[in-house]
């Protein structure tokens, strides 16, 4: 069975134009950890309100009457979603399936997949920004901090790769 997927000019094509269509109408680049941010804070914001408007890094998320949710970063994402859904359904692989090596269950490779997540979530806050935002953004407006992160980035896979191998092969 073949899969139809996009050539990946085109997809290079339109995301570079989406990019730039970012910057010219919100003067900012793409990136999907404020909204994570975002969304957490709402919630933080529903238990914890003193605590939100306390904070102020928290509160510059959306403190006191502005609510968190309401900022163009959180579109992107829900287009995002729709978008990719849509796209599966329009090549005709939209499907429930999980994909993994032949040496792990599903529920191992959901654990990992997790913990993977977890890290690479963290570590994004921790750097103030995540891949799409340091190389798509960062990238495009050659900021060199942008570039020697991807380069650590991929870096670090390259010399992790061999320990988690057994999971794909």
């Amino acid at each position: 069975m073949t899969k139809k997927l996009m050539s990946p000019y085109w997809a290079g094509f339109g995301l570079g134009l989406t990019l730039l269509l970012a910057y010219v109408f919100y003067g900012k680049g793409l990136g999907s950890t404020a909204a994570m941010m975002r969304t957490v804070v709402s919630i933080e914001k529903l238990f914890a309100t003193a605590h939100v408007q306390q904070n102020s890094y928290l509160a510059s998320y959306g403190a006191f009457e502005s609510n968190p949710l309401n900022n163009w970063v959180i579109f992107q994402i829900i287009g995002l979603i729709f978008g990719s859904f849509l796209s599966g359904i329009w090549a005709g692989r939209a499907k429930k399936e999980t994909n993994k090596g032949p040496r792990i269950s599903n529920k191992q490779r959901f654990i990992y997949s997790v913990i993977g997540g977890v890290l690479f979530g963290f570590g994004a806050r921790l750097a103030r920004g995540c891949t799409s935002g340091v190389a798509l953004s960062g990238g495009a407006t050659l900021s060199l901090g942008s570039w020697v992160t991807m380069l650590c980035i991929f870096g670090g896979a390259y010399i992790i790769a061999p320990f988690i191998r057994k999971l794909w092969v």
